[in-house]
């Protein structure tokens, strides 16, 4: 009788154990090639990933840099696929946004692609979300990096005028 109470106790342990280590597991996102698609956004094979807590220029978002207008969002994209070129990344699923998309946070060896974009100024922390990269954010702004340097509008700016 004793045994069997050990047994049903350990039992007990075991389940949540394994739905830890299983959820754990499955978190991860692994794919084949990555595709970007913007700023905050990529594709590993067929699902579409939003880098979590950040917000980066639109693709068609403009800023201006002495005088000299440019597309910051593309400027972005091109960040990130540099950053990640040759790379391989891993994303810890967060959870699904509102198009469908995966959240997660995204990374190349032990860096988050989120706080780099948003250190190198060219992603917002996204402050109604999250407040994870607030502090990465006042880095960029304090050292004018990206952005932080040019006349520009927030992403969710842009998106709510246009």
């Amino acid at each position: 009788m004793a045994t069997e109470k050990i047994q049903y106790r350990l039992s007990l342990i075991q389940y949540p154990l394994f739905l830890l280590l299983f959820t754990f597991l499955f978190s991860f996102c692994y794919a084949g090639p990555v595709t970007v698609t913007d700023g905050d956004t990529i594709r590993m094979g067929d699902e579409r990933i939003r880098f979590s807590g950040i917000d980066a220029p639109e693709l068609q978002q403009m800023c201006t840099y002495q005088d000299i207008e440019f597309q910051c969002g593309e400027f972005s994209k091109t960040l990130l696929i540099q950053k990640i070129t040759n790379q391989k990344v891993n994303c810890i699923r967060e959870g699904e946004d509102q198009y469908g998309r995966i959240l997660a946070e995204c990374f190349v060896g032990e860096e988050s692609l989120s706080s780099y974009l948003v250190r190198e100024g060219y992603a917002f922390a996204y402050r109604q979300y999250s407040d994870q990269f607030i502090q990465d954010e006042e880095y960029a702004q304090s050292r004018e990096n990206g952005m932080w340097a040019m006349e520009f509008e927030f992403p969710w700016d842009f998106r709510r005028k246009n």
